[in-house]
């Protein structure tokens, strides 16, 4: 029988005792912490894991019979849950500022805060530091989803969350009337209603470049597996066609002929914010000819060529690898379909790393089919999660024979993000606290 999960769950409380249920242990000494993790431990020996963290102090703890807490507690799990608190302050110094003289707010923050985090599923959280003289509370989910996110934030004053949609009535002052922070570990924001935060001064915080290493890594990834068709030769191959055809050699063609070379690609990047960058970096490394796109409409080629750009035409026409990174707007929504494809090179290669909406998916599985471009790798989905039924890319990869890759948005997945969205998540919220926050984050 596997080992029930006894999940460690901060809840920050005064630092004179700790609270475990269905046990409780005074303690004499300053309050602890212990980083969020899950211990694969037998049920009956949680206790013991307690008892051991006491006997290495120097006065031994005293058990006694639960005492009620004083407000209801949520979790979002069923597992036996350790309440452990931590020192309510901590004075570490951060380049965000003095660490005992937090800047202003208008109005002022509440001296206790209550931070909700409605998804550690993705990225689990750090040990966060709030400056003194701030107290708070940490409550923190799994999973939420749209429906659950008002009930879970009605009484936050700070929001972490990546992707659970945080608009409507979840916003609504009546709703959550203390929120005044959403810190989003993710670089886009779509998920959450800016407009909505903005006009009732709740500050939006995202966490860009942290997974740009890793969404580069994937592009290439993608580009080699479509440039060298390797879907239609190993779908060929489990066909029996090698052993009935005696080779499978042109399965791994593109527009009828032989595949490019890294060295005799060209890369055009639609979108060259960090992402685009270490695309162009690892992509440059391997050979290829970068070019980088200019807004759609930009026509000024003085203009463009001071900023090392061509036209959006230009990167259509010429370019034999697209990239797509750039961030889902108003006006790069709808970016890429019909009309665009129609403008592509036959053996083009186009991926998108960025987000559902930018590239027309109907219109891409038509290009596959008709052989107007040669393959495609995509991360992103008008509708996610994405299914066979709610996406015309997933559909076809799921039936069809195309030289198609798709992944489900996980592109940003890799030690180094996790890492980076830790670091950038305690840095926006203490910075927000301090009244310093970083203005190349702020989106509301």
């Amino acid at each position: 029988m596997p080992f029930p999960t006894v999940a460690l769950t901060r809840i920050i409380a005064p630092p004179t005792y700790f609270r475990a249920r269905p046990a409780s242990i005074s303690c004499p000494w300053p309050s602890m912490l212990i980083s969020p993790l899950s211990l694969r431990l037998p049920q009956p020996r949680y206790h013991a894991f307690l008892a051991s963290i006491a006997s290495s102090f120097s006065k031994p703890p005293k058990f006694s019979q639960p005492s009620k807490p004083s407000k209801p507690l949520s979790f979002s799990s069923s597992h036996p849950t350790i309440i452990l608190p931590r020192a309510m302050s901590q004075a570490t110094p951060s380049a965000a500022g003095t660490p005992d003289e937090p800047q202003g707010h208008t109005p002022p923050l509440n001296q206790h805060l209550n931070i909700v985090a409605l998804e550690t599923f993705f990225t689990p959280l750090p040990p966060l530091i709030i400056p003194k003289p701030y107290t708070y509370s940490l409550t923190e989910y799994d999973r939420s989803s749209a429906a659950q996110v008002a009930e879970r934030i009605k009484d936050a004053d700070i929001v972490i969350s990546t992707v659970v949609p945080i608009r409507g009535a979840a916003l609504e002052p009546e709703n959550s009337p203390r929120l005044r922070l959403i810190a989003a570990m993710a670089s886009g924001t779509d998920s959450i209603d800016i407009k909505a935060c903005a006009e009732r001064g709740v500050r939006v915080l995202n966490s860009p470049n942290c997974n740009t290493v890793a969404l580069a890594e994937h592009v290439a990834s993608m580009y080699l597996s479509t440039r060298r068709s390797l879907m239609p030769v190993m779908r060929a191959m489990c066909r029996g066609e090698w052993g009935l055809k005696g080779s499978v050699m042109t399965a791994a063609y593109t527009a009828g002929v032989p595949p490019r070379s890294c060295r005799d690609e060209t890369v055009g990047i639609i979108g060259y914010g960090g992402v685009g960058q270490a695309v162009a970096k690892i992509l440059g490394a391997l050979g290829m000819q970068t070019i980088v796109s200019g807004r759609r409409g930009q026509s000024d080629q003085a203009a463009l060529a001071a900023q090392g750009r061509v036209t959006f035409e230009e990167v259509l026409q010429r370019a034999s690898v697209i990239v797509v990174c750039c961030p889902l707007l108003p006006e790069t929504k709808g970016l890429i379909g019909e009309h665009e494809f129609a403008q592509m090179q036959p053996d083009t290669i186009l991926i998108n790393v960025a987000r559902g909406g930018i590239v027309n998916e109907e219109a891409l599985v038509g290009a596959l089919r008709s052989g107007r471009i040669a393959g495609a790798g995509v991360d992103v989905f008008d509708h996610e999660p994405a299914t066979p039924q709610s996406s015309p890319v997933v559909a076809a990869a799921a039936t069809g024979d195309l030289n198609l890759i798709a992944t489900a948005h996980t592109a940003w997945v890799a030690a180094s993000t996790r890492a980076n969205y830790q670091r950038v998540v305690q840095e926006n919220v203490e910075r927000f606290i301090r009244g310093n926050v970083d203005t190349e984050r702020v989106k509301a």
